[in-house]
């Protein structure tokens, strides 16, 4: 994800978009706040709300107020209406989610497109609606007048609707970030999709219990702070990647010849996805699990990959042949010394031990010693992502080597 400021209102191209009819090279407006009204049910009081993202009160399932607000004691346990399709909204009190020295004090909440709001829906016990399909397009939550609309245009249709309704409160400057996907160039979007987690309590207890029992050395030792930081406060692993390159995950979804109608996204179906080690397995795990014979069985698995570092994380021992005892586990495996840089001092050493532990019983490694990095002149490592890192062609140059050629067939993999 790469970010963008911006200081003000802003007119953006948005690819997969057909183009702003109202702007002359249709661009879409970003760096604005758009202020609406809900209704409050049985009463006709207005609540105002303020948004970046109009598009997703398509997806609101509440709207939170501080609990010691007196502008709003009075509408606690309280519902407003949404105006499009009549869906009956809480009035909560959030004191995590809301500022009430800020704005209205009223906050809209769309659990399933904004991480913040997530977190206050799993609080109270919201509705997770998602709005948007995959494309960026509107799904069925925008009824006859939005369904199927990309998001933007849809963020202009529903501006104009809630003006038609005198429900719009007004449009203000608003600075912001806006998160880019380096590849595409498409303004990126929080929304939830079904993934693959790894419950990561216990192994994270067991590796910060060997460093602290010495029995595992981080080198130099200030960076046992880092490793207690992160596995202390371990949350579960998401170890599912939508790529087209990785280990594919070990998943089948199960069904028997001839049903119809079985969703592989409907929650109730979850226990049909089958965890095994191959197909074989997985076929007779579903058998077992639908009571039927293994030749009726129907298996699809899963298209995501796995996690990199969780690739990474069976090295020490998956390249010996485990799970195997082979000769190589019982001569190399484990080792005495890890050599490698602080910045993965989590992302990969951490998951190698929490790994080596679940998995063998065994510490992969007895000492990690984290070398120095090599950085650049404003202390930044050095990576290709952030194009800081240094180009032998044009070193070769500057040197007096002359100019170099890169061959035909030249691809830097580094």
């Amino acid at each position: 994800m790469d970010h963008i400021e911006l200081t003000g209102r802003t007119f953006l191209a948005v690819p997969n978009h057909p183009g702003n009819p109202s702007d002359p090279a249709g661009k879409y407006e970003f760096g604005v706040i758009t202020s609406f009204c809900y209704i409050v049910e049985g009463t006709g009081e207005e609540l105002t709300v303020a948004t970046t993202r109009l598009e997703t009160m398509l997806g609101d399932t509440a709207v939170a107020v501080h609990p010691d607000d007196p502008r709003y004691t009075h509408l606690h346990g309280k519902f407003c209406t949404h105006p499009f399709n009549g869906r009956r909204i809480p009035i909560v009190t959030d004191s995590i989610s809301v500022n009430m020295e800020f704005g209205t004090g009223a906050v809209k909440i769309t659990p399933a497109h904004d991480p913040n709001d997530y977190e206050c829906g799993k609080r109270n016990d919201l509705a997770f609606i998602g709005m948007l399909n995959e494309d960026g397009s509107i799904n069925g939550e925008g009824g006859d007048k939005f369904t199927g609309m990309m998001r933007y245009d849809a963020r202009i249709a529903i501006e104009d609707a809630l003006k038609e309704l005198g429900h719009f409160k007004g449009k203000e400057v608003n600075p912001m970030s806006l998160g880019l996907c380096s590849r595409s160039g498409d303004i990126l979007e929080p929304m939830i999709t079904p993934q693959w987690y790894v419950n990561c309590d216990n192994m994270a207890k067991r590796a910060t219990d060997a460093v602290r029992n010495k029995d595992l050395k981080i080198l130099p030792v200030e960076h046992e702070k880092t490793w207690f930081n992160w596995l202390d406060n371990i949350r579960d692993w998401c170890i599912s990647r939508q790529l087209w390159w990785g280990h594919r995950i070990p998943a089948w979804f199960a069904t028997m010849k001839g049903e119809v109608n079985v969703s592989k996204g409907d929650m109730v179906n979850n226990e049909r996805w089958i965890v095994a080690r191959n197909v074989e397995d997985a076929r007779k795990k579903a058998a077992a699990h639908l009571q039927c014979e293994e030749g009726e069985i129907e298996l699809e698995q899963d298209e995501d990959v796995l996690d990199t570092w969780f690739s990474s994380g069976l090295f020490p021992f998956a390249v010996f042949g485990w799970p195997e005892n082979t000769d190589d586990m019982k001569a190399f495996y484990p080792t005495s010394l890890l050599e490698t840089g602080s910045d993965i001092l989590f992302f990969w050493v951490a998951r190698m031990v929490m790994m080596g532990l679940e998995l063998t019983d065994m510490l992969p490694f007895e000492t990690v010693y984290l070398h120095a990095m090599v950085r650049d002149k404003n202390g930044r490592k050095m990576s290709k992502s952030l194009g800081n890192v240094v180009d032998p062609l044009e070193v070769s140059e500057r040197s007096g080597g002359g100019k170099l050629k890169k061959p035909r067939n030249f691809t830097s993999h580094y």
